[in-house]
């Protein structure tokens, strides 16, 4: 197995990307950026020199700058509702412009824009930020949340904000085909060796890739190496077939890949997953793989194991646009 330290993704995903269907419903100003730009799924950039009609261009939300009592603040709408365990609020880029204070509030309503009767939750109380920075924080609170408040004291600029959790799949697939490695069907990160350039989750998301930032992409290795990721499956099922879509990646796609996979019917740490995870069964052999293109693979030996669990292994490095693994649920 790789060396290098692991990163424990703990079966998380960012329920406030604008993948799932999330959206600003609301928002008091966006004089400066608009507010859709803070679930963008990438990573915030900064464009030296760039001026729009209203002043500095800011990949994030900013306002105005208030001149009478008051906050500003935005209400999103989760694109599925879930459980939110930790947040990430991210003013990248934001220095001498970020808000003095950031605040959450939360609630469960079944409208697009909460009502005034709704009842709204305090979940995370006024924290300082600091300029060009990550501030992450705890949720307590595990009730079931379809919108989220971000207030910001008493104005300002924020990049970027990410609400870890779980989410609320109440769906029955029955017996039909469906990706069990897609996070519309509960899948989730659990470990990887690495996500230099792209987050792992993003292996996981819906639909195609963007661009080179909407996958798994690892740093560049140097010597024998390989780098790998292990998804938990959001339902136990027997696979069909495995595609590995490399879109987006020319110059910086993985040589080849291996695939493994366990069934793990008791819950166990993550550490022990990680750390077994190298003696499961392979369901693909080491094979090579092409530069943007979608690559189908079926045999016989997944079709006839059931697996919660999937790993898989790049060799020596690259990126991957997704993952999609079809086949039907099983009990």
């Amino acid at each position: 197995m790789n060396k290098n330290k692991h990163i424990f993704l703990n079966g998380l995903i960012d329920l406030a990307q604008s993948r799932l269907g999330s959206k600003i419903v609301y928002r008091t100003d966006e004089f400066f950026a608009p507010a859709k730009r803070i679930i963008n799924p990438w990573p915030p950039i900064f464009k030296e020199g760039v001026f729009d009609k209203h002043g500095k261009w800011m990949d994030g939300w900013e306002t105005k700058r208030k001149r009478n009592s008051g906050h500003d603040y935005l209400i999103l709408k989760l694109g599925k509702p879930g459980k939110i365990h930790k947040v990430d609020i991210d003013t990248s880029y934001f220095n001498g412009n970020q808000p003095s204070k950031v605040s959450l509030d939360a609630c469960y309503s079944n409208n697009k824009l909460p009502t005034k009767n709704s009842k709204w939750i305090n979940i995370l109380k006024k924290k300082s930020t600091k300029p060009n920075s990550h501030h992450f924080f705890n949720i307590k609170n595990k009730s079931i949340f379809t919108h989220v408040k971000l207030n910001i004291y008493p104005d300002g600029g924020v990049a970027r904000i990410r609400i870890y959790g779980e989410m609320k799949i109440n769906k029955k697939f029955g017996r039909k085909i469906i990706n069990l490695t897609s996070v519309l069907s509960g899948a989730t990160p659990i470990a990887c060796n690495n996500e230099h350039f792209g987050r792992a989750e993003n292996i996981l998301a819906p639909g195609m890739g963007k661009n080179m930032g909407d996958g798994w992409e690892t740093r560049r290795s140097r010597g024998k190496n390989f780098d790998w990721l292990i998804i938990k499956l959001g339902r136990s099922g027997m696979i069909n077939k495995i595609e590995v879509d490399t879109h987006h990646f020319k110059g910086n796609y993985p040589d080849s890949c291996t695939i493994q996979a366990a069934y793990i019917p008791k819950k166990i740490s993550n550490y022990s997953i990680v750390k077994k995870s190298n003696k499961w069964k392979k369901l693909l052999n080491k094979v090579k793989l092409n530069a943007h293109k979608k690559h189908n693979f079926k045999n016989k030996t997944m079709q006839k194991n059931k697996i919660n669990y999937l790993r898989i292994n790049i060799y020596p490095d690259g990126g991957i646009s997704r993952i999609r693994t079809y086949g039907k649920v099983t009990k």
